[in-house]
């Protein structure tokens, strides 16, 4: 199956704003060029668009994306329980390293996310870039 990169977002300071991207750096073993967070386990957050529809839906009202605070938004390929598998996003792989766990910024952001958020992955992956390269919205997404 392959899926779509939808929406890319870069984070320019720690829990600060989330900008909108058309295309992004990727940094092997570190992120997103320009994004605050780098390194470590959490390069990259990612949530798939068929699990944000059913936040949608626990929150009874339409919520913007943006707000979950991922880096990517992807279509077609859904990222729950896929600890260990590898994503490709163009020519980019990103080896998912687990659940990201929402936490209280998200009640911040919109009262009641935090909670739609919490269960079975809802809250998408944290990824590690294994390859350098660039990425665009509108991209092939599928595991490798």
């Amino acid at each position: 199956m392959v899926g779509r990169l939808e929406n890319i977002w870069i984070k320019r300071a720690r829990r600060g704003q989330m900008d909108y991207a058309d295309a992004a750096e990727l940094v092997a073993g570190r992120g997103i060029l320009g994004n605050a967070d780098q390194g470590g386990w959490r390069q990259v957050t990612l949530v798939d668009t068929a699990t944000w529809d059913e936040v949608v839906e626990a929150m009874a009202a339409p919520v913007d994306p943006v707000l979950r605070r991922a880096n990517l938004l992807v279509s077609g390929i859904r990222l729950t329980h896929t600890r260990g598998r590898v994503l490709r996003i163009g020519t980019c792989r990103l080896r998912i390293r687990g659940e990201t766990r929402p936490c209280a910024l998200m009640d911040q952001a919109e009262p009641g996310l935090q909670a739609a958020l919490d269960p079975g992955w809802r809250g998408g992956v944290f990824a590690q870039v294994l390859d350098d390269g660039a990425i665009t919205v509108g991209d092939p997404v599928a595991w490798a």
